[in-house]
C-alpha cells in the first residue's frame, strides 16, 4: 500500500509534491542505490556507482571539521548538548542522504532524533517555500504475532496557528496487507497520544534539510533536488565507457591458434587430436596451408584514448554538480599553472561546500528548535538559556602548510613552541610544557629560543 493512498483516506489531505517528483526521486535513488535504469547485461553494461562517490565526498567536506557547541549556563543546554553529541556522529551519513534525495527531514521521537527519507514523508503544506505541514510513516513488525503495524503521523498548523499532532496506527498481517485501524495502545507506540495540540509555536516539530538549487521538475514543490541530477546523462554515459574499457580488458588476453594436426601425440595408442590438455589462451582450429598452422592474435589497448574520455566525463559530471572543474578524476590533477590558477579553481568547491554547509545549519537549527519545545512538553530539562555556536573546518586545509606557518609564529617569538606540540604532535599542554622547559635553552638556527614560555 503506498503511503499516499492511506494518508489521503485517513486525513483527507492533498499531496504538496507533484507524481512527476516523487518519480525523480525514485529515479535517483536507484542511481545512488546502484541500481540505474541503463543497466544491461547483455550489453556488458555495469555501474560504478558515481553518484554514491559524488554524494559521499560532498558529505565528507561539509563535515569536514565541523564543531557544534550549545553554549549558555543552564541544564537546557547541557541536555541539548547531550542531544546533539547523540546525533552528530550520524550526522555525515544523513548529509548524505540529503545530498542522494534532495530533502530528508530529521524529526524527535521521544527516543532520540530519526532520519525520514522521501517515501517515509509527504509534504502537504508549504508557506514560503517551506514545508510546513506533512504525514510520516512509521512501520513495526512484531514476531510473536507475525503481525506488522503502520502508524500515520500527522503534523501541521491550524488556521488558528495551533501546531496539531494525530497518529493513526493500522494492523495487517503481512507487509503489503493495507491493514485494519486499531487503537495505538495495542501497538509498539503504546503511550503516545492520538491527537494533541500545542500552542505558540512559530515553527514545525521537524527539521529539513534541503539541498541547494532550484527544483527544475516541480517549481512549485518544496523537495529539493539530489546533488547529481543535472549530471543524469554524464553518469549513464561514465558508467558505459568504463563498461567498455574494462570489457575491453577483459577481453584482452593473448590467444594462440594452433592448427589440430600439430596436437597430435606421436607414439600415442590414440594417435588422435586434442590427446594434450591445452593452455587456456590456446584454440584449436583446423589450418589449410603450412602457413596458417600457428598463429597468435595479441589485442591492442585503448586504455590511454578511453581514459581520457572518462576523466572528461568526471571532470563534467564534477563540475555539474558543483565542484570546481578537475576535481575528479582517475589520475593527478593536471593542467593548473599558477597558484592563482589552483586558488581560483578551488573557489567554486568552495562555494559549493559552504551552500551545502549553510543548509545543514539551518536543519541544526530547526532541528534544535524542535528539541527545545519537545523538552517543554515533556519536562525532559529544566527551561533555560542557550545559544548554538557552529565552528566548520577549512576545506583548504594542509596541514603540513599549518605547521610551517605556525612554525614561523614560533620563529619570530609571536608563540611560544610549546604550543607547536601541542597542536602538531598530539602533546597534552602539560606534557608540551615539560619538555619546553626540559629543552631549556635550546635554540633555533636563528636564535631564537623557541620553548620560551
Amino acid at each position: 500500500m503506498h503511503l499516499w493512498t492511506r494518508a489521503k483516506e485517513t486525513f483527507g489531505v492533498k499531496p504538496a509534491v507533484s507524481a512527476g517528483m516523487d518519480a525523480f526521486i525514485q529515479r535517483c535513488a536507484d542511481i545512488y542505490g546502484g541500481k540505474p535504469a541503463w543497466l544491461d547485461p547483455d550489453e556488458g553494461v555495469r555501474t560504478v556507482n558515481f553518484a554514491k562517490t559524488v554524494c559521499s565526498e560532498t558529505a565528507r567536506l561539509a563535515m569536514l571539521g565541523t564543531k557544534i557547541t550549545i553554549g549558555g549556563d543552564s541544564q537546557r543546554a547541557a541536555w541539548l548538548q547531550q542531544q546533539v553529541d547523540a546525533v552528530y556522529p550520524r550526522l555525515r551519513e544523513w548529509t548524505e542522504k540529503g545530498c542522494a534525495l534532495g530533502t530528508v527531514i530529521l524529526k524527535p521521537n521521544g527516543e532520540g532524533v530519526e532520519l525520514l527519507t522521501p517515501g517515509q514523508f509527504e509534504p502537504v503544506d508549504v508557506t514560503d517555500g517551506e514545508i510546513t505541514g506533512a504525514v510520516f510513516v512509521s512501520r513495526a513488525y512484531e514476531a510473536t504475532t507475525e503481525r506488522w503495524f503502520t502508524r500515520l503521523e500527522y503534523h501541521r498548523f491550524t488556521e488558528t496557528g495551533v501546531y496539531e499532532i494525530s497518529n493513526r496506527c493500522f494492523m495487517g498481517h503481512s507487509e503489503r496487507d493495507r491493514g485494519k485501524p486499531v487503537p495505538i495502545e495495542v501497538t509498539p507506540w503504546a503511550g503516545l497520544s492520538e491527537d494533541a495540540a500545542v500552542s505558540g509555536l512559530d515553527r514545525p516539530l521537524f527539521a529539513v534539510l534541503r539541498m541547494p538549487g532550484g527544483n527544475n521538475i516541480d517549481g512549485g514543490s518544496a523537495l529539493g533536488m539530489p546533488v547529481f541530477a543535472d549530471a543524469l546523462e554524464e553518469l549513464r554515459d561514465l558508467d558505459v565507457a568504463y563498461s567498455r574499457m574494462t570489457g575491453e580488458v577483459y577481453d584482452s588476453a593473448r590467444i594462440v591458434l594452433i592448427d589440430d594436426r600439430l596436437l597430435d601425440t606421436p607414439g600415442s595408442r590414440t594417435g588422435a587430436p586434442g590427446s594434450v590438455k591445452l593452455p587456456r589462451q590456446v584454440r584449436k582450429v583446423s589450418g589449410f596451408g603450412p602457413d596458417e598452422y600457428y598463429q597468435e592474435i595479441d589485442p591492442k589497448l585503448n586504455t590511454d584514448a578511453r581514459m581520457t574520455a572518462i576523466n572528461a566525463l568526471l571532470s563534467q559530471i564534477g563540475f555539474k554538480c558543483g565542484f570546481s572543474n578537475g576535481y575528479f578524476v582517475f589520475n593527478e590533477k593536471t593542467g593548473m599553472a599558477t597558484a592563482t590558477q589552483v586558488e581560483s579553481d578551488d573557489r567554486r568547491t568552495i562555494q559549493y561546500v559552504k551552500d551545502i554547509r549553510d543548509k545543514l545549519e539551518g536543519a541544526v537549527d530547526a532541528l534544535l528548535y524542535a528539541l527545545d519545545k519537545w523538552a517543554d512538553l515533556y519536562d525532559l530539562a529544566p527551561v533555560g538559556p542557550w545559544e548554538a555556536a557552529y565552528d566548520f573546518g577549512d576545506v583548504t586545509y594542509n596541514r603540513e602548510e599549518d605547521r610551517a606557518r605556525w612554525m614561523s609564529y614560533a620563529t619570530q617569538g609571536w608563540v611560544p613552541g610549546w604550543y607547536l606540540l601541542q597542536r602538531f604532535e598530539g602533546f597534552s599542554e602539560e606534557d608540551a610544557k615539560e619538555l619546553a622547559a626540559a629543552a631549556g635553552q635550546a635554540q633555533s638556527p636563528a636564535g631564537v629560543n623557541l620553548f620560551a614560555e
